[in-house]
């Protein structure tokens, strides 16, 4: 079921998948199942939507903006692996950093990238910590995040990471929009600039957006705050 409805979707969509990068997935999918029974990665258990919600939901970054070539990406808050473990498949040129807070989480991962025969970089760290570190910080092309937490805070865990020029993309749900309107204040005093907001529909009939924000000057020193502040003082 998994490679059938991405066949499907790449199908319609116009965009190109390889039998290898089918096989990949259908793996991924197995490989999440399976350690879905010993601690918990995901809700979603049925293989059609595995494809869908975490699969589909993941690429459509690669369907609505053009990342160039070689990329340095990190996923902040990448949980199973979403959606920075699906854009590997697709795109192996990508130079991909997984973070999480949870090692238990990266041990997984370890695993799926061990199956799967790909390359990653796996940070076990809180967010906000990691981000001052100098090695991180100012250093990514592309910064992905996908359901960690609302934009305003999401802004002050993932600006501080991209480079000026580099992007800040957040995959979120079908109320993105009104998550933006409040996140005008954080975007730039973190030093980004809102560039554009995509909606799609996915095959289940369920609404996401994409927020694409660039950044355009160094995040502030004293930003990320702690987690306390950035979540009860949102800017």
């Amino acid at each position: 079921m998994v490679v059938k409805t991405l066949k499907e979707w790449f199908g319609e969509n116009n965009m190109d998948i390889s039998a290898e990068q089918l096989k990949m997935f259908n793996k991924y999918a197995l490989i999440l199942d399976n350690w879905n029974k010993m601690i918990n990665l995901t809700a979603i258990k049925d293989p059609r939507e595995v494809a869908i919600r975490h699969f589909i939901d993941s690429v459509c970054l690669l369907k609505y903006e053009n990342i160039d070539a070689g990329a340095k990406i990190i996923d902040i808050g990448t949980g199973a692996g979403f959606p920075g473990v699906p854009l590997k498949i697709m795109r192996q040129d990508l130079k991909l950093t997984l973070l999480d807070s949870l090692n238990k989480r990266l041990i997984f991962l370890s695993d799926v990238l061990k199956n799967l025969e790909l390359e990653a970089n796996l940070i076990h760290s809180r967010a906000e910590d990691k981000a001052r570190d100098t090695d991180y910080r100012d250093s990514y092309d592309v910064v992905v995040s996908r359901a960690l937490a609302d934009l305003p805070s999401l802004c002050e865990y993932c600006l501080p990471y991209v480079k000026c020029g580099g992007y800040f993309y957040s995959l979120k749900g079908p109320y993105g929009d009104k998550e933006l309107a409040a996140s005008e204040n954080a975007i730039k005093t973190l030093g980004g600039e809102f560039k554009d907001i995509v909606s799609f529909t996915l095959p289940d009939d369920s609404k996401r957006c994409i927020i694409k924000i660039k950044k355009i000057s160094p995040t502030p020193d004293e930003y990320p705050r702690n987690q306390k502040k950035i979540l009860r003082y949102p800017l």
